[in-house]
């Protein structure tokens, strides 16, 4: 009979402990479910050199203090994340009963990454799991960029081709860019940034910097097509762009005489013509071009002819140029402006017209002094007597 009794007591034992450990697993398994992470954005879309900031809420639907141990997984080894909560880095959370708390996880996608879609997970251990997606859906690189809309640019001879030129920096560390040009000889080469001259910028990571380059030709430059070749260097990081300027030509005219000699000289009331010669020293054709004059108040100056339809580069031509001086001039040296005017270019050139006294009046002259003479001599002789 006693066996039995310890029998029994000893079946109870173990149906006791047995209960009691089910209903222990039974407890785990429901707190485990009761405890869950959120956030909106679960699957996103980003671009090499990207930060992430994902807002996660973890919720305590239970009725007691759960600490979650948090953990990121299936991250490739070269992405960067940090778990933070309240302004710190944290590893763990604590959660009230029935209450919830917010971490927040930043996640760097790294600036050489392939393109693809990346899965992991963040989850407090033991109790939730939240799956997450990015897809990153451009190639990515370690490199610098020197890129422009605009790579060619026309104008003339003495033009400035201004060009806009982006330098990106895709690395993650700030960099300084020397900055060089290749042009040919002759050429000056200029860099901008910010409205300034510059020889170098710096970069932060993952940002562009706007780069103004200027380029003005040599004097006398022929026309054609000229590669302007520009570096942006840092390091072992190089970035080149070609850029290229089409010089149309130079334009330039030039007003002169056969003997480069810029004076006269004319009669009061008469008329002079010169031979003028009208060279395109420049490059570039040359067209439409006028001749005009600014001479003293009462002259006259006409040209024939008064327009050159062209003129071609090197070629030359005479035009002649008729002035006609007041008839009331005195004597003395005057200044006739007279100039040659195209759309691109013009030329000017100041005569010294030196005026003369006419001949009739110098006899007309000479006769009057005669007659006062002769007019004296008869008061003389008329009256000098009595």
């Amino acid at each position: 009979m006693v066996q039995r009794n310890k029998t029994f007591i000893a079946l109870c034992v173990i149906m006791t402990l047995l209960g009691w450990f089910f209903a222990g697993g039974e407890e785990t398994a429901r707190a485990e479910g009761e405890v869950t992470m959120f956030t909106p954005y679960t699957n996103i879309d980003v671009t090499p050199g990207k930060t992430v900031n994902y807002s996660i809420d973890i919720i305590n639907n239970t009725g007691s203090v759960q600490n979650a141990l948090l953990n990121v997984q299936g991250l490739p080894a070269e992405w960067e994340y940090k778990l933070t909560a309240g302004g710190w880095n944290i590893k763990q959370l604590s959660v009230k009963p029935n209450g919830e708390q917010t971490v927040t996880l930043q996640l760097d996608v790294p600036l050489q990454v392939n393109k693809g879609t990346y899965s992991f997970t963040v989850s407090a251990q033991g109790m939730a799991t939240l799956p997450l997606t990015v897809n990153v859906t451009e190639q990515g690189s370690y490199n610098t960029e020197l890129t422009t809309e605009q790579p060619n640019m026309e104008g003339h001879a003495d033009s400035t081709f201004s060009y806009s030129v982006s330098l990106r920096n895709n690395t993650a560390e700030k960099q300084t860019y020397a900055l060089t040009s290749e042009a040919e000889r002759g050429w000056d080469i200029r860099f901008k940034a910010d409205g300034n001259n510059v020889t170098s910028v710096a970069v932060d990571p993952g940002a562009s910097k706007s780069i103004t380059v200027e380029a003005v030709p040599p004097n006398q430059v022929n026309a054609g097509t000229y590669k302007i070749p520009i570096t942006a260097s840092s390091g072992s990081l190089t970035a080149k762009l070609e850029l290229e300027a089409v010089v149309t030509g130079s334009f330039k005219v030039e007003l002169t005489t056969p003997s480069g000699l810029l004076s006269t000289s004319v009669t009061a009331g008469d008329s002079k013509t010169l031979d003028l010669v009208v060279k395109n020293s420049g490059s570039a054709r040359l067209t439409d071009l006028e001749m005009n004059a600014s001479p003293p108040p009462n002259w006259e100056v006409t040209f024939e002819p008064k327009k050159i339809n062209s003129l071609e580069p090197g070629q030359s031509t005479t035009v002649k140029a008729t002035i006609k001086a007041d008839k009331k001039a005195i004597a003395g040296d005057y200044v006739t402006g007279m100039s040659v005017r195209s759309p691109e270019a013009s030329s000017e050139a100041q005569f010294r017209v030196a005026v003369k006294t006419s001949v009739l009046w110098g006899w007309l002259g000479i006769l009057i002094v005669a007659a006062v003479i002769g007019f004296v001599y008869y008061l003389f002789r008329t009256y000098g007597r009595r």
